[in-house]
């Protein structure tokens, strides 16, 4: 008795071993487009920035093929051959870029496929299609530090300037702590609001006098006449466009 439920439990495992291996071999497939029908296409990088065998092509934000091979040309031309599917062939054109991005910022490295520009010709079985060079990410971690010092030196020395005005160095720490100077300037904004209104008050007075009156009766009616002017421009114009 023993030995048959030990024959069963064995059946059983190696039965679910079975079924696992091929689910992982169809999953594993899937994913590859094992089963799909492909093409290829090629593309050529100075640097694939890491770049692997196996990893995903995508097309307007889909996985729609695998990097089958990557083979050095020369010393300095990298050559990627990409298995795409049949039925997206129809919408990538010859004048497609193919560029090496990332899932998220730390992810795989991906190849992504563009759109196409004019051209309404369709990519070809083994085509070599342009390409994007992809941004390092030492060059950007590189500027990234070259901004930061940046900020660093201009906190500084911002800083800096606002110890001296605190201690009342230059003439806008003198301004803001020294009360002499502060008065000063309220005295001369008191001259300059005075001496504007004695000349508004000179101008009126000239107004009345009879040697400047028919100067700024003159000058009324010219200012009038040019009123008067614009406003029949403005009805003319008006009654045009009716």
């Amino acid at each position: 008795m023993e030995r048959k439920n030990y024959k069963i439990r064995l059946g059983l495992f190696v039965t679910a071993g079975i079924i696992l291996f091929f689910l992982a071999i169809f999953v594993i497939g899937k994913q590859k487009n094992l089963f799909d029908p492909v093409f290829e296409v090629k593309a050529n990088f100075q640097n694939v920035s890491g770049l692997q065998v196996g990893n995903a092509v995508r097309f307007s934000g889909i996985n729609v093929g695998t990097v089958d091979q990557i083979s050095i040309v020369n010393d300095s031309t990298v050559q990627v051959t990409m298995l795409v599917k049949k039925d997206v062939q129809k919408f990538i054109k010859e004048d497609s870029e193919a560029g090496i991005g990332s899932e998220g910022i730390i992810g795989d490295k991906l190849i992504v496929l563009s759109r196409g520009g004019k051209s309404n010709k369709v990519v070809k079985e083994g085509q070599l299609i342009a390409s994007t060079e992809p941004v390092e990410t030492d060059a950007i971690m590189e500027s990234l530090q070259i901004t930061a010092d940046n900020a660093a030196i201009a906190t500084g020395e911002i800083t800096e300037i606002l110890a001296k005005v605190n201690d009342g160095q230059g003439s806008l720490g003198k301004l803001i702590n020294d009360d002499s100077m502060a008065e000063d300037l309220d005295a001369t904004m008191s001259n300059l609001k005075t001496s504007t209104k004695k000349l508004d008050e000179n101008m009126e007075a000239a107004k009345h006098n009879f040697l400047l009156r028919g100067y700024f009766k003159k000058k009324k009616r010219a200012e009038e006449r040019k009123k008067k002017a614009a406003e029949k421009a403005a009805a003319k114009a008006a009654k045009e466009k009716k």
